[in-house]
């Protein structure tokens, strides 16, 4: 079973509605809302890739 969630956007960086998917995915998953999300961004500071932890012990 997977420990994180993991999205990218489909061009180089993601867009608005590639992040509200990605927040409905974790919603789905039961996500806590006050879990901490990790970001990789572009050298440009543009958003390439989102990852949040399923479960707690799961950073």
């Amino acid at each position: 079973m997977p420990t994180t969630l993991r999205a990218t956007g489909l061009a180089k960086d993601m867009t608005l509605d590639e992040i509200a998917a990605f927040v409905e995915e974790a919603r789905r998953a039961g996500v806590p809302g006050d879990r901490p999300v990790r970001a990789e961004l572009s050298y440009s500071d543009k958003i390439k890739e989102l990852t949040v932890a399923l479960s707690p012990d799961g950073d």
